[in-house]
């Protein structure tokens, strides 16, 4: 008598503890559990700023602006390495340049941040006159790998896009991030690699331009230098018709809703 009593106190303690251990259903050894926890950080890089000459004459006009990734060889401490080449390199010799030109240095051993970038860009556009309709972005080799990332996951932020010798995860392509997908398809881009690049290889660039185009995208083309290697951004910085495509495009703004 006392063993059957001892028996169904401990099948009803055993079933009541299962019952608590188990708040929600289970598959075999695991249980679904959520993590939570805000993270912050901040970050800090130098950055060279061009105005056009013309820009304090007229304190109402707004102007194109271009944000440039430098590549690898750029990265440190002295932020004039960033002027070696592209647009930070043009305007040395040509004031008149006709863009806001925002040129940040990566620190060394670091690569390019799109949170980091899109806090840099929301920062110049709040402190300059940027027309927020021609917003572009440009990168040569690491900064072209920069240009995918960025333009790639906030393509709402571009008017157009130029990466060059760079490649990127086509994934942002397949799989957009909700609300992205038609911004995505409408963004201009105009890529640019040399057919001997030993570093950074062609098909890079090709499989980023060819799912864009299978995505449905329709202002997209890929340049390709036959006798290029590695340095397919002289070329094509020191190309007029490059900024005149650039200038060319605009990218709707949104105004912000009145509260």
């Amino acid at each position: 008598m006392h063993s059957l009593r001892f028996v169904s106190l401990l099948l009803v303690t055993v079933l009541a503890t299962g019952a608590l251990s188990q708040p929600s259903p289970s598959h075999g050894v695991q249980t679904a559990k959520r993590y939570s926890k805000r993270i912050s950080h901040t970050v800090a890089f130098d950055y060279l700023l061009h105005l056009p000459r013309d820009y304090r004459a007229n304190a109402r006009r707004e102007w194109p602006l271009i944000l440039f990734l430098h590549g690898a060889g750029e990265r440190g401490t002295n932020v004039w390495l960033v002027a070696k080449h592209g647009p930070p390199k043009i305007v040395t010799t040509r004031p008149d340049f006709p863009f806001i030109v925002v040129s940040p240095q990566c620190p060394e051993g670091q690569t390019w941040s799109n949170e980091a970038l899109l806090a840099l860009l929301a920062d110049v556009t709040k402190r300059y006159r940027v027309d927020a309709s021609r917003v572009y972005l440009t990168g040569l080799s690491m900064g072209g790998y920069g240009t995918w990332s960025l333009g790639l996951s906030h393509p709402e932020k571009f008017a157009a896009i130029a990466p060059i010798c760079g490649g990127g995860d086509v994934l942002k392509i397949l799989l957009p991030e909700p609300g992205r997908a038609a911004a995505l398809k409408s963004l201009p881009v105009w890529a640019f690699h040399g057919a001997k690049d030993p570093v950074v290889k062609l098909v890079e660039s090709e499989r980023i331009v060819n799912a864009l185009k299978q995505a449905g995208a329709t202002d997209v083309q890929l340049t390709v230098y036959p006798d290029a290697d590695h340095d397919s951004w002289t070329a094509t910085y020191e190309n007029p018709q490059f900024y005149e495509w650039l200038l060319s495009h605009r990218r709707p703004v949104t105004p912000p809703r009145k509260r």
